[in-house]
């Protein structure tokens, strides 16, 4: 038996393709789906999510872009309603859109940030268009007038988590497999020992239990606090993702099928406090005002702060180590490189298992 420990995005993509293959799994967690993956705002976006000194990790993201499309059909297929009309709507199932990524500056300190972004992108055969602030706004016309330029990468794509781990629940209790609603007190290569002093026995145990990992095994993954809102609209105001840079300053704004738009995020190394403050509620704010000045009418529907699971290179922890099986340290890129994940620890990527061994560290 397969046991997983950790019932987040990762955790759980991982669980449901092993169970798929025909494994017996059994995961192990206390809160499924109620961590980082619920405060994640789903951007696809590897590029964005990268700068020119993460060459490797931009790899891993457009390589686990590529998956998506299949990964999700394959999901709605497996969580849908036995029978559902809509069984196959995947897209809508988990809110998939492909309407790409417009990055934006407001001085020229931003905009050569987002030039040398642009170059790389083009170095690695990326597609991107250079666009002026007016171009900009044509494309989203709720951006305000200060905005002086930006790039468009129109392979981005971006998911609501949340209807993605609720999705991934359904289906693995569909596959028949095994949820312990309990914290792991300690995990061995043969066993998981919960806070109860249950005993799962394993024939392989997978740690992906995201910022906590460092707690029950000697891997280098630390929190990274990140701040996130969320707003309701009777209307769309963005018709895409859109990311800024406010005189150096990133925020990001990501609408939902639903008029929800989701602005964050801050990055704190705050340890495990996950508090929301006045102060990280108001930058954001600040910001996505500069951005898009509609925001400041919406409905503040939520705040909310989860704990990004960092590594010192950024680059994830999966594969082999000493007895376990990681797949943890996926910092900003939980959501988009779920996919890949789960190829890495069924066998079936062998090229970036290479980049993301945890024996790099070793």
């Amino acid at each position: 038996m397969d046991v997983v420990v950790g019932g987040g995005v990762a955790g759980l993509s991982v669980a449901w393709r092993l169970a798929r293959s025909g494994r017996p799994v059994t995961v192990v967690d206390p809160a499924p789906a109620s961590g980082a993956s619920h405060a994640a705002a789903g951007m696809l976006a590897p590029a964005s999510e990268t700068d020119y000194t993460e060459e490797s990790l931009l790899r891993l993201g457009v390589e686990s872009l590529r998956l998506w499309p299949s990964f999700a059909a394959e999901l709605a297929a497996d969580a849908a309603p036995a029978g559902a009309a809509g069984a196959h709507d995947w897209a809508a199932m988990l809110d998939y859109r492909t309407d790409g990524t417009l990055d934006v500056g407001f001085d020229a300190d931003d905009l050569a940030v987002l030039d040398e972004l642009a170059s790389f992108m083009d170095k690695l055969g990326l597609p991107v268009e250079r666009l002026t602030g007016r171009q900009c706004r044509r494309l989203e016309p709720m951006l305000a007038p200060s905005v002086r330029g930006g790039i468009h990468a129109p392979q981005d794509a971006w998911v609501d988590p949340r209807k993605v781990t609720a999705a991934l629940l359904r289906a693995i209790d569909r596959r028949g497999v095994r949820l312990v609603r309990a914290r792991a007190e300690q995990v061995r290569p043969d066993a998981v020992v919960t806070e109860g002093g249950e005993v799962v026995d394993a024939e392989r145990v997978v740690l992906a239990a995201g910022a906590w990992s460092s707690r029950l095994a000697d891997v280098p993954v630390r929190p990274v606090k990140g701040q996130i809102l969320r707003l309701r609209s009777p209307r769309p105001l963005l018709s895409r993702c859109v990311r800024g840079l406010v005189h150096g300053r990133p925020v990001y704004l990501v609408p939902r099928g639903d008029g929800e738009l989701v602005v964050g995020a801050t990055q704190e190394e705050l340890g495990f406090d996950t508090t929301v403050t006045a102060g990280g509620v108001y930058e954001l704010l600040r910001d996505a005002r500069e951005l898009v000045p509609g925001v400041t009418e919406l409905e503040l529907a939520e705040s909310v702060a989860g704990l990004r699971p960092g590594t010192p290179d950024n680059l994830p922890l999966i594969g082999p180590h000493r007895g376990l099986t990681l797949a943890t340290g996926h910092h900003r890129g939980g959501v988009l490189l779920a996919p890949l994940t789960a190829a890495i620890v069924l066998g079936e990527a062998s090229e970036p298992a290479a980049l993301c061994s945890p024996e790099r560290f070793t």
